[in-house]
């Protein structure tokens, strides 16, 4: 047979906890802003023509997959072209011939919120005609180091990518070419 609650014992720990934890400050929340998880969503008005914000959203966003897998060098400087693209692209990044007009910083994000951030770099840097962008990852345990060129190579606007120079970041960040829209005449 089950013992029942008993509500003064339950009544007698939560005046001990009460007791012990007196006088003590809650530590404030400083790194990463949680979402809110009671947000409204507004539904499509049509769906055939959603309206404007909700198509930058859709434009922005590109759906990255963690199982997916690139062939990518194991030894050097982490790397990657473009089939169609001319390997000098390449030698250019690493010679930092490229200046990043636009810098992500990872710290802090975990893979999903990351995936998000660099669909949004990537649509921004093509909509502004920024051609290349730096991506700081850092080096910390790995897992975004690691995962980062596999979502990258997946990108259909991403032309190559070279461990950043020293000065933008060196292993802890990677230098990215976006293929950007022509400007319209």
């Amino acid at each position: 047979m089950a013992d029942k609650p008993n509500p003064e014992k339950h009544n007698d720990d939560l005046a001990l906890f009460r007791q012990a934890t007196a006088g003590i400050k809650p530590l404030t929340q400083d790194k990463v802003v949680k979402p809110r998880r009671n947000t409204v969503v507004k539904p499509l008005r049509s769906a055939d023509t959603p309206d404007a914000h909700q198509r930058r959203q859709l434009d922005a966003s590109f759906a990255f997959s963690d199982i997916y897998q690139a062939s990518l060098p194991d030894a050097g400087p982490m790397r990657y072209c473009r089939p169609d693209e001319p390997t000098h692209s390449l030698k250019r990044l690493r010679r930092g011939d490229f200046y990043p007009e636009l810098v992500l910083d990872l710290h802090g994000l975990t893979r999903e919120n990351a995936k998000l951030e660099i669909s949004a770099l990537l649509y921004t840097a093509r909509k502004e005609l920024i051609d290349c962008v730096a991506i700081v990852h850092g080096i910390g345990s790995g897992v975004l180091k690691g995962a980062l060129p596999h979502y990258l190579v997946q990108h259909p606007h991403v032309i190559a990518f070279h461990q950043a120079p020293l000065e933008y970041g060196g292993q802890g960040a990677l230098l990215v070419l976006v293929e950007t829209l022509e400007p319209v005449q």
